[in-house]
């Protein structure tokens, strides 16, 4: 089954680090997020990867065209300009780069690697979200129920204290950043039947709006519900957590080894 992963957008919540280089390769621990959110599909058996670019794509193809080298010991003979490789730590992956356009909404990138995916069910995410998601369990969800679509369910943590007040304007109950209140979300990881590109319309279509809307409407959108870690990095503050958890040794989303 082939992952398709959003990698297009110009990520101007993170504007600190997106003036240069696509959100999906700003760094976490040395490395970008993109490639976190390969490994955790690669590690659990899924290493089919579709890239969808956009914005500053060339550095997406740049960055895979030449990671065979980075990964590898190697001699260079600059009198012919020829490479021997002797030792290479790269990854047994596939992975297709697609550049969906500079400014087509995520339904659209979608629909634009159709032709990469045929006939087959495939997995969808994003490119700057990380979670510690058993995959495997998901793809079963998803084949069990029989429906177009699945997504996964997330409850985020809370980013403020909650407080319960009751009516003498007493606080009868403070919890600083509770684990969630009780709403899931849409946390990507997504797993479609080909049937779903025949709710992609065209460049303008947003994936979370008429196509998944429509899914719900006709009861072919089913739940996945993660209650595990999930966090997305849409600001420096997202990019901050992520920096720290990697650098605690304590990093959730790292279920591979290497």
């Amino acid at each position: 089954m082939k992952v398709v992963i959003l990698a297009g957008g110009y990520g101007t919540r993170l504007s600190e680090e997106t003036d240069l280089k696509p959100k999906p390769m700003v760094d976490i621990g040395g490395e970008p997020i993109l490639l976190h959110i390969m490994k955790i599909f690669a590690h659990q058996g899924f290493n089919e990867f579709v890239i969808c670019s956009g914005y500053k794509s060339y550095i997406i193809k740049e960055y895979f065209s030449n990671y065979y080298l980075h990964l590898s010991d190697l001699t260079l003979n600059l009198m012919d300009n020829s490479i021997e490789i002797h030792d290479s730590q790269a990854k047994p992956w596939k992975i297709t780069i697609v550049d969906t356009g500079l400014n087509t909404l995520t339904g659209g990138r979608v629909k634009r690697i159709q032709k990469y995916v045929g006939d087959n069910p495939f997995m969808l995410t994003y490119g700057d979200g990380v979670a510690d998601i058993v995959l495997k369990e998901l793809v079963s969800f998803h084949q069990q129920h029989n429906k177009i679509a699945t997504v996964t369910a997330v409850q985020p943590a809370g980013r403020f204290g909650s407080l319960q007040i009751n009516d003498d304007d007493m606080v009868t109950s403070f919890i600083e950043k509770p684990d969630g209140d009780g709403t899931w979300i849409n946390g990507g990881f997504f797993v479609m039947q080909p049937e779903f590109f025949d709710y992609l319309e065209g460049d303008n279509t947003s994936l979370e709006r008429e196509p998944l809307e429509k899914l719900a409407q006709e009861g072919q959108l089913a739940a996945y519900k993660h209650r595990g870690f999930w966090q997305p990095m849409d600001t420096l503050r997202d990019k901050n957590r992520l920096e720290d958890l990697w650098n605690s040794g304590q990093a959730p989303w790292k279920v591979w080894q290497q």
